[in-house]
């Protein structure tokens, strides 16, 4: 078995190892602000392609609608096919889902620290 240490985005140090310092918590902070942005810009995407191909927005339209939805604000836009009216639907959900994931994925690093700094000796 190897002892070499295993490098992984979401494995945070354990009970027993010391806090992380400063710098480095900053560094898994930044990781953690990218997977964010990811997840959020892949999202914008998914509503803009499902905006522009179902109800026939143009790029900008596709983008404020979707956008709307993720920020929790709701379409902007009429919608007239029954294909889009279900596309919206479903898109609102997965941007309710989005919001969780992204606020647990941003806060973690934050929440860990201060747990961890609670059980050093």
């Amino acid at each position: 078995m190897s002892t070499k240490k295993k490098h992984s985005l979401f494995l945070f140090e354990t009970r027993g190892q010391p806090l992380l310092s400063r710098p480095a918590f900053f560094k898994r902070q930044l990781k953690h602000i990218g997977i964010v942005l990811l997840i959020i810009g892949g999202s914008l995407l998914i509503g803009m392609a499902g905006y522009h191909f179902l109800e026939n927005l143009s790029w900008v339209d596709a983008f404020l609608n979707s956008a709307m939805l993720l920020g929790g604000m709701g379409p902007v836009d009429p919608l007239h096919t029954v294909a889009g009216k279900i596309f919206a639907g479903l898109y609102s959900l997965y941007s309710g889902i989005v919001f969780l994931i992204v606020a647990g994925v941003l806060f973690a690093p934050i929440f860990h620290r201060m747990l961890h700094h609670f059980h050093l000796d």
